[in-house]
């Protein structure tokens, strides 16, 4: 057990221009409430940008191939357009939408990353359905257990990468062992964390807190993870104590929803308060800028989407609710988790 997971080994050095290396992303353009044209307003965003790590960045927009031909016309030489039928939708079973929609944009676009045409895929439609397609057909990197959502939490003393985030409900010590080395090597070479400190979430600090599963896993996290510093409570979250906590999906996805509906109802009743005399406006236009700072800071379309890691390909997956900052964002995102060979990366770290 001791070489399962080894992320110091195997020290990574980007390729050098490594930020301006050009990059394809297979974009899923039927993905998300708001397409496909949210997704196509967050393609052009890249695309228009000046913004070196941005121009080497090129398309396959997957889907209604009429809703991206503007796109086609305007950057000929950096998108393509493929066609595809059919979408799967928010309330279909995964499994079975995958076997059966072979044209879907979810299932085409992991393919054209699988036949070598993309390098990445990124949609912001049916987690489910991009989880199971990008499994099944991009495939898990070699010794892998399970794939994981590392979402990244844009707390107020820095980013926390959060992982599983809802990608598997039930698991074993050594899954947890994986989601540890790959949240860390995510921190580190994508993030700019020079040295993640890792968490385990638990109820308490102490080794001996928590279900037999947090128990065994705390004994592997600490005998194979450098960065291993601990149990982290709830609190944690926010208090810039770890730069990678680690649990199961089912608490990971229940803990990411609880934080972004306080967040989303804390400023609503800031905002309330603000508007509700005279002199809390006055109050309000005071501290304005750094209120805004605040709100950009904890803003999740700045972070634009999670990307399910343990894959042979980097794979993004955005918010439903997305708009097209959110998607230009994950698209950004995906695309640094490529030139920065994050799934060469994760299958050093477990087969080292």
């Amino acid at each position: 057990m001791k070489d399962l997971v080894n992320t110091q080994s195997n020290p990574h050095t980007p390729p050098a221009n490594a930020e301006h290396q050009e990059v394809c992303v297979v974009v899923d353009a039927m993905g998300g409430d708001g397409a496909p044209q949210v997704v196509v307003d967050g393609a052009r965003q890249v695309l228009e940008s000046t913004r070196a790590e941005d121009l080497g960045i090129k398309f396959i927009m997957v889907g209604n191939v009429d809703a991206s031909s503007l796109l086609k016309e305007q950057f000929p030489h950096r998108v393509e357009l493929v066609a595809s039928t059919e979408v799967i939708e928010m309330n279909e079973h995964p499994a079975l939408a995958v076997k059966q929609k072979k044209d879907s944009s979810i299932v085409v676009g992991c393919r054209l990353v699988k036949e070598g045409r993309g390098d990445a895929f990124f949609s912001a439609g049916s987690t489910g359905g991009a989880m199971t397609a990008a499994t099944l057909i991009i495939g898990r990197v070699r010794g892998v257990k399970r794939p994981a959502i590392a979402t990244v939490i844009p707390a107020p003393k820095g980013n926390v990468v959060l992982i599983d985030a809802g990608a598997n409900a039930d698991v074993e010590a050594e899954y947890l062992l994986q989601f540890a080395a790959m949240g860390e090597i995510y921190a580190r070479d994508v993030l700019g964390v020079k040295n993640p400190r890792v968490g385990l979430l638990n109820v308490g600090e102490e080794d001996t807190k928590g279900s037999q599963l947090a128990q065994d896993a705390y004994v592997l996290l600490k005998d194979n993870i450098n960065g291993f510093a601990g149990n982290a409570e709830g609190n944690d979250l926010f208090a810039g104590t770890f730069d990678v906590i680690t649990t199961d999906g089912f608490t990971g996805n229940i803990v990411l929803k609880t934080m972004e509906g306080l967040v989303s109802g804390l400023f609503k009743e800031l905002k309330d308060i603000f508007y509700a005399s005279t002199i809390n406006k006055l109050a309000a236009a005071v501290i304005k800028k750094d209120l805004t700072a605040l709100k950009n800071h904890m803003d999740i379309d700045a972070i634009g989407g999670a990307p399910l890691l343990g894959l042979q390909a980097p794979v993004g997956i955005g918010h439903g609710s997305s708009n097209a900052v959110a998607i230009a964002n994950g698209i950004r995102a995906t695309a640094t988790a490529t030139r920065r060979r994050v799934p060469e990366l994760i299958a050093k770290a477990v087969t080292s």
